[in-house]
């Protein structure tokens, strides 16, 4: 039997930035407790906004021909999954949101087709943000949390570093780092028991 596969999923419009460097701490954790890990960068997908159509209300399945086919299919074959984002104007950046809604498919499945609802996972939620954003994490937490609903993924813990403007400002808080890897390290073992 193959090891869990864990999914991270990078959702800030910059690479390399303190989102990422986060997840990419929590996919080394998930790593060192026996997980294959993949991580999915979301502004370097071929995805589209959703139509708002319906259409996958009828078929269950998405009719906008993109990256998405690929990330469906990444997504079903994950054992964990795991997002990391930055926090842009109290929610999550446009290029997460886009990939969030576009799993209204899987909505359409359980809601609208009456369809088994997808098998249980564990995840975690990875998000940053600056300071003076009056609104805190809560709304991009909610949105995430939202999307693990309809996957199927339960929503395990996550990790939250507040006044992290410039691209390497996650460097000052090692602890936030090793609180990342611990995440990763847990989310991967929980996966590995549901197998």
């Amino acid at each position: 039997m193959d090891s869990p596969l864990v999914l991270g999923i990078a959702g800030s419009p910059r690479r390399h930035g303190n989102s990422e460097r986060m997840l990419d701490a929590a996919l080394k954790g998930a790593a060192e407790a026996g997980a294959r890990v993949h991580m999915l960068v979301v502004a370097e997908a071929d995805i589209h906004p959703c139509r708002g159509c319906n259409s996958c209300s009828l078929t269950g399945e998405c009719v906008i021909r993109d990256g998405m086919r690929e990330i469906y299919t990444l997504i079903d074959s994950a054992d964990a999954i795991i997002v990391g984002s930055p926090v842009f104007f109290a929610t999550v950046p446009s290029v997460l949101k886009i990939l969030y809604d576009r799993m209204q498919p899987y909505w359409a499945r359980t809601h609208v087709l009456k369809l088994p609802l997808p098998r249980r996972r564990p995840g975690g939620y990875i998000v940053v943000r600056g300071g003076g954003d009056p609104y805190g994490f809560v709304a991009a937490q909610y949105s995430t949390k939202s999307v693990f609903a309809v996957l199927g993924v339960d929503y395990l813990g996550e990790v939250k570093v507040e006044s992290v403007d410039s691209p390497s400002d996650v460097g000052r808080h090692p602890e936030a780092l090793e609180e990342a890897r611990a995440l990763g390290k847990m989310i991967a073992e929980d996966a590995m028991r549901r197998e």
